[in-house]
């Protein structure tokens, strides 16, 4: 590899699913090869439409990443490491999990390590995440059931618990794209020092 190869600003199109749930709830999305792990789990709970209400940890090979440890026991500081020195090679995987408690599982795939455009944009993708604690995999299918024909009392107060409405198939790739484009506006470096957002602005 030359120098103007090392020094080339390169970008990662990732895969990213939900597992153990059908049918499969995916997105494909691009980011800077150089991103740090912290940032890269601010854009997965974007693309996903995750709250960033619960903890999180990236698993790639036998090392564990997540955000502020306690104690070495508890995995690396992700803040500290940039996904290209993780991850080189097309078709590598990884996992990422979020909300210990309802236990979301992601795996993660390089699909091409040198992606044609730069950018961060979510390309496209299929279906809903599940609601922040519906409570797990299990409880997510009894949800999805009670959303589509509520049967019962506890049905529909499932129902008033998501504003009276959720549909598991829908998903808008451009919503999540402005999510996206206003996270950018707040950075000082692209993806590596951010501002604080005042979302109110």
């Amino acid at each position: 590899m030359n120098g103007k190869e090392m020094n080339e600003e390169r970008f990662y199109q990732l895969k990213i699913r939900l597992l153990d749930i059908e049918p499969e709830i995916w997105r494909r999305f691009v980011v800077p090869a150089d991103i740090s792990l912290d940032r890269l789990h601010d854009v997965i709970q974007m693309v996903m439409g995750w709250n960033d209400t619960h903890l999180y940890e990236f698993t790639i090979g036998k090392k564990r990443y997540t955000e502020s440890p306690e104690s070495p026991k508890d995995g690396l500081e992700s803040g500290r490491y940039r996904l290209g020195d993780l991850i080189r090679q097309e078709g590598r995987t990884f996992l990422y999990r979020y909300d210990f408690d309802d236990d979301w599982k992601h795996e993660l795939i390089l699909e091409d390590s040198r992606f044609f455009e730069p950018g961060l944009i979510c390309l496209e993708g299929e279906r809903a995440s599940p609601p922040e604690d519906v409570g797990g995999v299990p409880e997510y299918n009894e949800f999805c059931k009670a959303a589509k024909e509520p049967q019962n009392e506890e049905d529909l107060e499932l129902l008033r618990w998501m504003d009276g409405e959720f549909d598991s198939e829908y998903l808008d790739i451009d919503a999540i794209n402005w999510i996206l484009a206003r996270y950018l506006r707040w950075s000082r470096k692209r993806l590596l020092e951010w501002d604080p957002i005042d979302w109110a602005e």
